[in-house]
């Protein structure tokens, strides 16, 4: 199994996994380590779990509980397969109420709602988003325990003090672009679960955490294009680039030395 890490955090985590089993390969016996959701992008495996064997394609989401084991199998598929792995720790996993039968389905079949989100993580894990990779994975396991529960999320009033926190993380945001930040930090700067933040965040600006710190950090660069087109000089080949790179979302993943299973 090669493994990339994506994000790493104490409450969520994100893995790139390409399967290089082959059909001959002798299934064993695994436990899932974190509660986890599994993106099926390409190709195809099994997994026989809570006594039943399941059939997992493009778009089914592998859903795995801490401490229940389970087998990949791979009787009628070519390896190669690949995954985008979302794991949890108990307590996001906790606050996201979803429920243990929501844990136990082993599989959830291709849905709209998922696929647009899982296709949104991977973007973001390979660069081609300004949502975050974090705030990406997250979405797609608020999807998962709105659809596992079996109703949508509505729409719900902005208090006031979410729309203050709102503000305040956006100004702290802004007064620390320059900076390497993740979502769980700004979180704790105004007091909110990284889950939680995100929601309200996103609903009282429009915007991710990600995407307003991406454009206040475009916002800046091209307030200095327009200092240089004023007279005070001409950018050298290393300042364009770190202009360029500091409006990059994140920095390139990096292969795991010891990559985890995948779950």
């Amino acid at each position: 199994m090669q493994a990339t890490t994506i994000h790493q955090s104490p409450d969520l985590s994100v893995f790139n996994f390409r399967c290089t089993a082959k059909p001959g390969d002798k299934p064993y016996a695994e436990v899932h380590r974190s509660h986890s959701l599994t993106y099926v992008r390409r190709g195809s495996f099994g997994c026989r779990t809570l006594g039943k064997q399941h059939e997992l394609v493009a778009g089914d989401v592998l859903v795995g509980r801490l401490g229940q084991e389970y087998m990949a199998t791979h009787e009628h598929h070519e390896c190669g397969d690949e995954c985008l792995s979302v794991k949890l720790s108990p307590e996001l996993a906790d606050f996201l109420e979803a429920g243990k039968p929501a844990w136990d389905l082993a599989r959830l079949p291709p849905l709209p709602q998922l696929i647009v989100l899982g296709e949104l993580a991977q973007a973001a894990a390979e660069g081609r988003s300004d949502v975050g990779a974090d705030e990406a994975a997250m979405l797609f396991a608020g999807k998962f325990a709105e659809t596992a529960r079996g109703k949508e999320a509505t729409g719900t009033k902005t208090m006031p003090r979410d729309r203050r926190r709102a503000v305040e993380a956006a100004l702290w945001i802004d007064e620390n672009a320059a900076e390497e930040m993740s979502l769980e930090e700004v979180a704790r700067e105004v007091g909110l679960s990284a889950f939680h933040f995100l929601r309200v965040f996103s609903k009282v600006l429009g915007v991710t955490p990600h995407q307003y710190l991406v454009r206040t950090r475009l916002r800046r660069a091209v307030r200095g294009e327009r200092a240089i087109h004023a007279g005070f000089g001409a950018p050298s080949p290393y300042q364009s680039t770190r202009r360029v790179a500091i409006i990059t979302t994140a920095s390139r993943p990096k292969r795991s030395s010891d990559p985890p299973s995948r779950e």
